[in-house]
């Protein structure tokens, strides 16, 4: 079958979109703190290692599948097998990673939706002198307040659609041109805010980079495995799909590198920007959605030039949502233009819709349907949780499975120019180290 998917228009274009997708929510708030209870830099050597030994051998392979076969991730997976004489059974990967990104973007964005509402709050100064309380009880009401959810979560995926909708190179690339350096630009204020405007910017440091091996221990190692792997979008078709847009002239591995450069850098200046800010206030840098929605708000409500800063930061917020939700629609899209008669606009309606429809149900476990429990969570858990534990993880150890002993190695190695000693260390990580590291993170997953 001869690919209709356009071709990414630049190197850069495709580092950064794919940068884009791993520059999450989860980088602006999780890992900084992650970083700074675990052991600072100690904990950033360790997740360095992990995502080198786990990440990068399934961000590659899944690109390299993707670009051998120029399809969406169901037929890819298919195409690729077939190649290699294996069971065409193994398209079902494919369609896990994708039913995943369907799934994971309809509450994904529902929680895009929360940044665009605080991104109006905050620079209307809603926040100015609040205390703490104040704050929680602002959350808490928007939280339940179902008709304020639906309309940001609208706009979230409109605002999604209307840039997967325009293409590879118009929409996907020329979003990712614009927002990952804007994104750039202001982590750089808010950290020279940090350094500049607060007397915290030295205990910031020391909580992120002063190494205590002492608290790297077994759960911290399972952490940092844990966040190497869906910090990268892996098991999500997202990378397959992006794959099938690369050219042969692209270096996979050094790719590879550079996106986890990227992301690993934006995600600690997150960190030396938003802690200036607690610390300062005598705020606690507490993990989870808290320290977005209610912490900051206090620190942003009580500062000289807090409403700009506030402005900014949920711009940035914002930003980081979107890069990662418009990768999370485009293998459905990919899909659906490929599969059936519909054009690229027509595809990303349909599955936009589909998808804002269970967004709707996830919303509305916080408020009207908090009742409603599947399997003792509500929708919005249930579906976190069917994605994060159990269809990200095994997706994954089926593609460096598949990848490491079901296809031809030597092709492997020329694909990616690896000789000698360089393919030899490959060939284990990709064979041995990658599907222990993740069923290590699926078990404790379980377990947790």
């Amino acid at each position: 079958m001869t690919s209709t998917h356009a071709q990414w228009g630049s190197r850069l274009g495709f580092i950064l979109a794919a940068t884009g997708s791993a520059v999450g929510l989860g980088n602006i708030w999780k890992f900084p703190y992650m970083t700074g209870v675990s052991g600072g830099s100690a904990f950033v050597i360790t997740y360095l290692l992990c995502i080198t030994l786990i990440g990068v051998p399934i961000l590659v392979m899944e690109w390299l599948i993707g670009r051998r076969a120029q399809m969406n991730p169901i037929q890819a997976m298919e195409h690729v097998a077939v190649s290699e004489r294996r069971s065409p059974a193994w398209k079902w990967l494919g369609v896990s990673g994708v039913l995943g990104a369907f799934l994971i973007l309809s509450f994904y964005s529902v929680i895009g939706g929360w940044a665009l509402d605080y991104l109006f709050l905050t620079g209307s100064g809603k926040f100015s002198g609040m205390t703490g309380k104040e704050t929680g009880a602002v959350f808490e009401g928007f939280l339940a307040n179902s008709g304020s959810l639906l309309l940001w979560h609208t706009v979230f995926m409109a605002l999604t659609m209307g840039i997967v909708a325009m293409g590879v190179t118009s929409g996907l690339e020329r979003a990712s041109k614009i927002m990952m350096p804007a994104l750039a630009v202001v982590l750089l204020i808010l950290v020279a805010n940090g350094i500049f405007a607060t007397d915290s910017f030295g205990r910031t440091i020391e909580f992120l980079f002063t190494p205590n091996w002492s608290a790297v221990n077994g759960n911290v190692v399972l952490a940092a495995l844990g966040h190497a792997f869906f910090t990268l979008s892996l098991g999500m078709g997202i990378m397959t799909a992006y794959g099938a847009y690369l050219g042969k002239d692209v270096n996979l591995l050094g790719a590879a590198r550079t996106v986890v450069i990227l992301d690993t850098t934006i995600a600690l200046m997150a960190g030396m920007a938003i802690f200036p800010l607690v610390f300062s206030h005598g705020l606690e840098p507490s993990s989870g959605p808290g320290l977005i929605f209610v912490t900051l708000p206090i620190a942003f409500g009580n500062m000289p030039a807090g409403t700009l800063l506030g402005t900014l930061f949920f711009i940035l917020l914002t930003f980081a949502a979107l890069t990662s939700s418009m990768s999370l629609l485009e293998p459905v899209v990919a899909l659906l233009e490929q599969k059936t008669p519909l054009g690229r606009k027509s595809a990303t309606l349909i599955a936009g819709a589909v998808i804002w429809l269970l967004g709707v149900a996830s919303l509305l476990s916080f408020n009207q349907w908090s009742d409603v429990q599947i399997l003792g969570n509500s929708i919005f858990d249930f579906l976190d949780k069917l994605t994060s534990k159990f269809m990200l993880p095994l997706t994954g150890l089926g593609i460096i499975i598949f990848s490491g002993w079901f296809m031809n190695q030597e092709s492997i190695r020329k694909e990616l120019g690896l000789q000698g000693t360089g393919y030899q260390i490959w060939s284990i990580v990709s064979r041995f180290v990658a599907p222990l590291g993740v069923i290590a993170v699926f078990v404790s997953m379980l377990m947790g």
